[in-house]
């Protein structure tokens, strides 16, 4: 009897982080403040203890505590949106690194990097000179922000006066097998033309494709399953 009181605790505590995180909003883990990062942490732990709960008025006690949480978090999303001032106490503002290729050893201090994690982080955005870097900035979210001197940033379309179209986005139209009517829809093509295009080329059966994807003039890219490797045709 104590393993299915377990088991049902665990359901129940699985779908109050499910509600509780969609109403919470989703932003990836390096998008996160610290006070979110802790607050996620703090949340999750209750939830293992409502998990385990033997008696309702531990559950009740529990779940009391990871509502309050909960909606702690979401009244501090609202008022971060609604005052600046706030914002900037409760989630930081940046912290200039470099500026003009000039290093401030006291920021460095004060936002607890050394210049080692700093090197690294430059590596990671592809800056393996440093002598590249003219700005960097430590956001809140605890990623580094790095612009580039003139002669090291990537040349685009318009320093060379080259005039280019827009691109626009694909659509999966078919995934694993299965059509995607809705984004067929979007793009003013229907599921009838899709399979007339495929038989054209000789693809009767989409359950064989793995991935089709399709841009607004019509133009497929059909990826098919072959083993664990996938084939790629344009169409």
């Amino acid at each position: 009897m104590i393993y299915l009181s377990i088991g049902l605790s665990a359901i129940f505590s699985f779908a109050i982080m499910f509600i509780l995180a969609k109403l919470m909003g989703a932003r990836q883990i390096s998008q996160l403040s610290m006070f979110d990062y802790i607050n996620g942490i703090t949340i999750g732990s209750i939830a293992a203890d409502l998990a385990l709960a033997e008696s309702m008025d531990e559950r009740g006690k529990i779940l009391i505590a990871v509502v309050i949480y909960a909606l702690a978090t979401l009244l501090l999303s609202v008022i971060t949106d609604k005052s600046i001032t706030a914002r900037r106490f409760i989630t930081g503002k940046p912290i200039i690194l470099v500026e003009h290729g000039k290093y401030f050893d006291k920021n460095f201090k004060r936002a607890k990097v050394d210049i080692n994690e700093f090197l690294t982080q430059c590596r990671n955005s592809g800056y393996f000179d440093i002598s590249q870097v003219d700005t960097a900035i430590l956001e809140p979210n605890g990623k580094i922000s790095i612009m580039p001197v003139s002669s090291a940033k990537p040349v685009t379309p318009s320093d060379l006066n080259i005039s280019v179209g827009q691109e626009t986005l694909c659509a999966n139209v078919i995934i694993d097998g299965n059509i995607m009517p809705l984004n067929l829809q979007k793009l003013g093509y229907n599921e009838e033309w899709l399979r007339t295009q495929l038989a054209n080329e000789g693809f009767n059966r989409t359950e064989d494709i793995f991935l089709a994807t399709c841009r607004p003039d019509g133009t497929l890219c059909v990826y098919l399953c072959c083993g664990e490797a996938c084939k790629e045709i344009f169409m």
